[in-house]
């Protein structure tokens, strides 16, 4: 009898997983990845600050310069899938005469409407959840940990959450390689250094579908 009750228990317990292993193998999940480049903007919150602690005051900029864009999802079904996005600008720019860097990492849920696709175009919509982290960096001044000898100009970050929705085209130009223009919103909280919690992003991807 304690034999039957342990053969029953682990096929009940196999059983789920080889279930979920024919239904992935059914699904045909395709993956993609891609890289991009394009641009962000946010407007300057106009004040007058002095980081450097000089006594002179200097204006906080806009956001903007060039960014890159690296991604990638899992289609689970032909129109469902989730996938997660990392956008950066490439250079340090200028913010009140220290160099600052935005981070941008979301994670989505993917739709991409089969009624309206075709073998080469697919139109695609992303939304999801992160965070942004803003970066700053000390100028031309070098700070070295003591304990492991590392220097850096890099001064701390100022992190926030953000709520992101994404839209863009896919033009496959062969089965696998693609284009894929996107407009992106993201909605910072609590985003004083710049004008605005809300960002808009611009950019132009080519990716791969495996």
């Amino acid at each position: 009898m304690m034999k039957l009750m342990k053969g029953l228990w682990i096929g009940a317990s196999v059983l789920p997983v080889l279930l979920l292993s024919v239904t992935l193998a059914n699904a045909q999940i395709r993956a993609d990845a891609y890289f991009g480049l394009g641009t962000a903007h946010d407007s300057s919150n106009g004040q007058l600050v002095d980081l450097l602690g000089t006594g002179n005051t200097e204006p906080t900029s806009s956001l903007g310069g060039v960014f890159g864009t690296f991604g990638g999802g899992l289609m689970l079904t032909p129109s469902l899938g989730v996938g997660a996005e990392v956008s950066f600008r490439f250079a340090q720019g200028d913010y009140a005469g220290l160099g600052y860097r935005p981070i941008f990492y979301d994670f989505n849920g993917i739709w991409m409407p089969t009624i309206i696709s075709t073998k080469r175009i697919k139109p695609e919509v992303q939304a999801g959840f992160g965070g942004v982290s803003l970066r700053f960096y000390g100028g031309g001044a070098q700070y070295c940990d003591p304990y492991s000898g590392i220097c850096s100009n890099f001064l701390g970050s100022s992190n926030h959450l953000q709520l992101h929705v994404g839209l863009g085209l896919r033009f496959y130009a062969t089965e696998h390689i693609f284009v894929r223009p996107q407009f992106d919103y993201h909605w910072v909280r609590n985003f004083t250094e710049f004008g605005s919690n809300s960002v808009p992003e611009y950019s132009m991807a080519v990716g791969y579908s495996f």
